[in-house]
Order: structure tokens, then C-alpha cells, then sequence
């Protein structure tokens, strides 16, 4: 009601402003996306509210910048982009965030009224957006007129706070955001007037369904995928883990759900193992997941045959449940609505002491599995060896700071050798593996968390993609720390080549010679020189007794900071489990 009397008292305003204050009436304090003139009368207004606009270099970094924001500040992100070429920037964004299934709203200009919608013919910087949008992103909506404008932005705003989490657009005509308008008081509802608040939760019945196979089951497991981490019911699935003295597993996006030095917990470094618990659990909770293609789509034999394994599937999108593997149970609900009733419900429970017989099992498992990978940490040779950098980062900026992870087998290093003991600190592209997308999440990342550590953890060939975003940090004062393993090749595209090539000279020798090759080699590039010409922080190393040092001076000096990291590329082309993602693209038997 605030916000309606204070409108009563204020006199005519753009269209831009009437999209700033229902922005600010969601909460909203942090815009991303490059200034321009079709959409002054939006961004000009962001002040009045206490919105902070963050200026990337690239339509693309907007729309990362605020996917990685909405995760890990679980609430939305928003973005700009421009009619024409920067919506055409803005695409590949919408791409990833839209499969990552993070919550973002995007808003662009679109040329004016009477021109576009449908195109007269010949219109300068149009393309059909909302159409080539509408195909990728969650919803796409066009706005005819300045009349229609609140309506269909509480439409998009509803839409971002309905079911999976994803891409929602609004495109706006340059002429309805900088157009001066009578407001109209009925624009400006509270939130809880335009949509439902208290998330959809389960039926009693559905409750105590659980309950009963949950506690008549002999080997229980827990699959936890996305929608844990967007409910941020971390407390939730550890309580119920413990409850239930079974172990749990992560999809590959929700690999950050969950302390991984807890007894429970199965990170994803022992593919092998998780493989055998999903195979021994005669009962399966699967938590937010569409068990898709990275989950081998739930299917044999990695997982059990469906007549000896049943599955109560709970997930806010009832498309994704029984869609890949058949349930006994499905139930749509928020995840963190679901567990705390659940919990609940199972208070005072007391499992049979064979779980955690079966559980020990598996963590012994895991534990040798551990210190096979841990080996390549003995290595001390020059250049440094790829499985040194993840877990100094760790050492020296702690367990609470944010990890970002880009690149091919840069990313598989940095996955295997980082061990998640906060939840919600990870962020990448593990639905779409898009390259060069860290660099810019990182940016997000640090909007989101300002007191905490980010860093960005890459390929050469990823932060090539989008390098010009270090300027982007500096200046906007974001202390984000990219370590960069340089091995000058597309190391994943690389290995796999070779074994198309030749495979047992490549076993034999571990990598063919250039001459060999097709296009898999790269020039140098100084990124830590790179760095330091757009006023970061840069260092070199290439000895891993060196490396802590140089993060510990990079985090000195107070500023963003770039350091090249020289990695063998040869041990970087052998990363861990290659094969296991080779075989995930393959259709499993089951």
C-alpha cells in the first residue's frame, strides 16, 4: 500500500519507471547489462529505487552474471539487453541459464511501435525476439502497448517464481520505456496480490506413503538434484540423511547440496562407486532431479532395473516426474516444504543397523578411490601438474569461498581436487558446458557474496571467451580472483582426437604430435600481462610450490586478479573419469 500512496503524490513517468518499481517491489537490488539509449527511461530511473546497475563488456555476461547471482542469493537475477545486437549478444546467455535452470529475468528494447511485431519490412536492429527467445527460455512475452505494461510484467514476474527455475523475457518497444505515462495506482500491487507465496507442498497421504517405504526400505538412497539447492534446503537433506542413515548423491549441478566430508554424502569423484550404490538401493528418493543424461537418464546398469528399485520422485515441475525412469511415488512439491514435513514426520526414527553396515561399505569405497586420485598431488615437477590448483585455492581462501569452474578438462581437475564443506559455493555450466561463461558468473558470483571469496578456476581457452570482463571487475571494485591453467591446446577436444586418431599410439606415448593434430594447438597468450593492462592484479607461476603464494598475494593486493597458471599438457590432457563421460553419451543398456 506504500508504494500506491506514494504514486498517488507523483506526476507523469516513463514506462522504464514504471518496470523500475515493480522491480523494486520484488526486492530487486542489482540490474546487469550494457546502457543504451532505447531503454534510458528503465535504467535512468534504477536509482530513485536503490537499484545498482553492473555494466559487463558483453550482452552474453549479463545474462551469466545474473544466473550466478540468483543462485547464489537464491532470488532473482535481472538483466538487460538492447534491440538488435544485443539481444543477438544476449542469446547464448539464455541458452545456458535457461538448462542450468537458474531464475532470471531478462528485459529488452524492441524497436518502437507500428515497426516491429510484425516487422514492416527493412526495420533497422530487428529481429523477431520474442520469437527466437520464446524457443529457448521459459516464457517470452511482448508488450503491445504502455497500457499492458504492469500486467505483463507481473505476468513474467509470476512466471519467474512458478515451477523450474529458468529464463523468463519481457521484450518492451523502445517507445513504451521512454514514453512519459499517467501512472495508474493499480499497476503498483504488492507482490502477494499478483501471485501465490507459500510454495506447493505434498498431501498428507503422499507424506505418509514416503514415510512407509522410507522406512521399510533395506538400502535407501537419496538423489538430490537442483531443486534442493533453489529451495536451499541444505539443513533439510543433511537431517534427512542422518535420520535415515543412508548416503546420498548429487546430480552434477547440485554437487555443491551437500558437506561433502559428511558420512552421508557420496561426491561425485568415485563415479564408480555411485554406480553401486544406485544399483544396491532397492529404494531411491529422488529429490529435484529429472534424472537426465549425466544421471545416464536413471536407467541401467547404472542404475537398478526398475522392477527391483522403486523411486519416489518430488519435484515442483510435474513433467519432470516419471518422465525418465518410472516411479512408485511421484509428488510435486518444493523440496524444502517437502523435507521439513518429511523430517518431521520421521522423527524418532531408527534404522536398521545394515544401513549403516551398507553405507560403510561404501565410503571405504570412496576413501580408496580418494587416494588413488590424490596421488598426482605428489607430483612436484615443472610445469606444475593440473591436480595441484583446485585444492590450494581452497587452502588459501577457505571453505566458505565461492568456486567457479569453466572449461573442458580444466573443469574435471578443478571438480575432482575441490571438496565442497559449505553448500551453495559452487557455480558452472554443468547442464551445458558452456565455455568461457565462468569468467563472467564470477562477477555475479561476487555481486551476491561480497564478503566472500570468489574465485574462477579455468582453461586458457575458456577465459579467452569473454577475458575482456576483468576490466568489467575493475571497474566495479569486484576482488574476483581467476586462475587461469594454461596448457596452450583444447586439451578434452585434444585427447579425444588422438584416440580417433590413433589409439594405441596415444595410449603408449599420451599424446600425438602436433602434425598429427587437427587444429587442437593454441599461441600463448600472457594473461596475467593481460591482467595487469586493465588494472588487476597479475602473476605467473609455474611451480606448484609457488602457487599458494601467488594466491595469497593476489588476495593482498585488493583488487581483481589474473594469474597464469602453466600446467603440464600433458598430464592436463589425462584428466579423471574421461571415459565415464565418454560413456554418458552413450544410450545405457537399462
Amino acid at each position: 500500500m506504500q508504494i500506491v500512496r506514494r504514486l498517488q503524490k507523483t506526476k507523469r513517468i516513463t514506462g522504464g519507471a514504471v518496470i523500475s518499481r515493480l522491480l523494486a517491489g520484488e526486492g530487486v537490488e542489482h540490474v546487469f547489462g550494457i546502457i543504451d539509449g532505447t531503454y534510458f527511461g528503465l535504467y535512468s530511473t534504477f536509482g530513485d529505487h536503490d537499484i545498482e546497475l553492473i555494466t559487463p563488456r558483453h550482452e552474453t555476461c549479463a545474462v551469466h552474471m545474473a544466473g550466478a547471482y540468483a543462485k547464489l542469493k537464491q532470488t532473482l537475477g535481472v538483466c538487460l539487453a538492447s534491440n538488435g545486437p544485443g539481444v543477438a549478444n544476449a542469446l547464448p546467455g539464455v541458452a545456458v541459464e535457461q538448462a542450468e535452470g537458474n531464475r532470471v529475468l531478462l528485459i529488452t528494447s524492441c524497436r518502437r511501435e507500428g515497426i516491429a511485431y510484425p516487422e514492416r519490412g527493412g526495420t533497422f536492429q530487428y529481429f523477431p525476439q520474442s520469437q527466437v527467445i520464446g524457443a529457448m527460455a521459459k516464457l517470452s512475452l511482448v508488450v503491445p502497448s504502455v497500457d499492458r505494461l504492469a500486467e505483463l510484467m507481473r505476468r513474467a514476474l509470476r512466471a519467474c517464481w512458478t515451477g523450474r527455475p529458468g529464463v523468463v523475457h519481457l521484450d518492451v518497444p523502445e517507445s513504451v520505456m521512454n514514453t512519459a505515462v499517467d501512472p495508474d495506482p493499480s499497476w503498483f500491487r504488492e507482490t502477494a496480490a499478483s501471485r501465490l507465496k507459500t510454495p506447493p507442498s505434498a498431501a498428507e497421504a503422499q507424506i505418509a506413503n514416503a514415510v512407509r517405504s522410507l522406512k521399510e526400505a533395506r538400502r535407501p538412497l537419496i538423489h538430490a538434484g537442483c531443486g534442493v539447492l533453489h529451495s536451499g534446503a541444505f539443513e533439510q537433506l543433511q537431517t534427512l540423511a542422518q535420520t535415515l542413515d543412508c548416503p546420498i548423491t548429487t546430480s552434477w549441478g547440485a554437487r555443491a547440496v551437500v558437506d561433502e566430508r559428511l558420512p552421508h554424502a557420496l561426491p561425485m569423484t568415485a563415479p564408480g562407486v555411485i554406480q553401486r550404490a544406485r544399483c544396491e538401493a532397492d529404494l531411491v528418493l529422488v529429490l529435484g532431479s529429472r534424472l537426465g543424461e549425466t544421471d545416464f537418464w536413471g536407467k541401467a546398469p547404472y542404475w537398478a532395473q526398475p522392477a527391483d528399485q522403486d523411486i519416489i520422485q518430488v519435484d515442483l515441475d510435474p513433467d519432470a516426474i516419471g518422465n525418465n525412469r518410472p516411479v512408485a511415488l511421484g509428488i510435486q512439491a518444493d523440496i524444502k516444504a517437502f523435507l521439513t514435513r518429511l523430517n518431521a514426520a520421521l522423527a524418532g526414527t531408527h534404522p536398521a543397523p545394515a544401513r549403516r553396515k551398507w553405507l560403510a561399505g561404501l565410503k571405504k569405497d570412496h576413501a580408496k578411490r580418494r587416494a588413488k586420485l590424490d596421488r598426482h598431488l605428489r607430483s612436484d615437477g615443472l610445469p606444475m601438474h593440473s591436480a595441484h590448483v583446485a585444492g590450494a585455492c581452497q587452502a588459501v581462501l577457505g571453505d566458505d569461498a565461492v568456486v567457479v569452474i569453466d572449461g573442458g578438462n580444466t573443469s574435471i581437475w578443478a571438480h575432482f581436487y575441490h571438496q565442497v564443506r559449505t553448500p551453495n559455493t559452487v557455480v558452472g555450466t554443468a547442464k551445458m558446458g558452456m565455455l568461457g561463461a565462468g569468467v563472467s558468473q564470477a562477477l555475479g558470483a561476487k555481486v551476491a557474496r561480497p564478503q566472500s571469496p570468489v574465485v574462477c578456476i579455468l582453461g586458457d581457452g575458456a577465459m579467452a571467451f569473454h577475458q575482456q570482463e576483468v576490466e568489467t571487475a575493475v571497474r566495479h571494485g569486484l576482488p574476483v580472483l581467476w586462475v587461469v591453467l594454461c596448457d596452450k591446446q583444447w586439451g578434452m577436444v585434444k585427447i579425444n582426437q588422438n584416440f580417433a586418431v590413433a589409439p594405441v599410439e596415444t595410449l603408449i606415448k599420451k599424446r600425438l604430435p602436433a602434425q598429427k593434430c587437427i587444429n587442437t594447438d593454441l599461441e600463448e597468450i600472457e594473461f596475467d600481462q593481460l591482467g595487469r593492462a586493465m588494472g588487476a592484479h597479475g602473476e605467473r607461476v609455474a611451480d606448484p610450490n609457488g602457487l599458494r603464494g601467488a594466491l595469497r598475494r593476489a588476495v593482498a593486493s585488493g583488487k581483481p586478479a589474473v594469474i597464469h597458471v602453466d600446467v603440464d599438457p600433458v598430464a592436463h590432457l589425462w584428466a579423471p573419469e574421461l571415459k565415464t563421460f565418454k560413456d554418458m553419451h552413450a544410450e545405457p543398456a537399462g
